[in-house]
């Protein structure tokens, strides 16, 4: 998709990415700790670093999902048949959309990190199209920023669920958990994959 796209004329920002965030906060922030204690300064620790001037500014960047869930995507027995869900397409890093995937779809059900599975999905990736060593050096602070995004939007929501609601809000605490994990992160290959193999 993301060398597909690479012509693509017209362009939308991301309204969910740094910029967006520290709206989503205030919007939860009275009531974070009643969710987890601890939970607001956690957020607001975490803000503050993400908006200190360390967001990358000059990578790759394109059309992206940014929401490439598990459930936005179909397969016939091992192949790829669908992607939907596109309410989230932007212009953006392309390497964020990879590390919205990395905690969408690289964490077991108990939230531990599986390598195996990050190391298969980073290094098909970089089949189609290799990884900068920018890129690279970008990821674990990309995948910060992608997992604070998701709990925020989670938070919100699982706050302001409106009566008779229908729908059951996402856990948020989820995140949590896997931004505790991408804080820890020192380089791509805490990602299970050699520099080399992807640069």
């Amino acid at each position: 998709m993301h060398l597909a796209g690479h012509d693509f004329k017209m362009s939308r920002a991301n309204a969910l990415s740094v910029a967006g965030w520290r709206p989503l906060f205030e919007q939860a922030a009275a009531r974070a700790d009643a969710v987890q204690p601890g939970l607001r300064d956690f957020l607001k620790a975490e803000l503050d670093f993400l908006e200190s001037g360390v967001w990358p500014k000059s990578l790759p960047d394109g059309v992206i999902h940014a929401d490439l869930f598990p459930d936005n995507v179909f397969f016939l027995g091992n192949a790829l048949s669908g992607v939907i869900d596109f309410t989230f397409a932007c212009h953006d890093i392309l390497a964020y959309d990879i590390a919205i995937c990395l905690n969408a779809w690289c964490f077991e059900a108990d939230h531990a990190f599986n390598v195996t599975k990050a190391r298969a999905f980073l290094s098909a990736y970089a089949r189609a199209r290799k990884l900068s060593d920018e890129e690279q050096d970008a990821l674990p602070l990309l995948a910060r920023g992608a997992a604070i995004r998701f709990l925020l939007t989670r938070l919100v929501d699982w706050l302001n669920v409106p009566p008779g609601a229908l729908v059951k809000p996402k856990d948020p605490l989820e995140y949590v958990r896997k931004l505790r994990f991408h804080q820890s992160v020192k380089s791509v290959r805490d990602y299970g994959v050699d520099a080399g193999l992807v640069a």
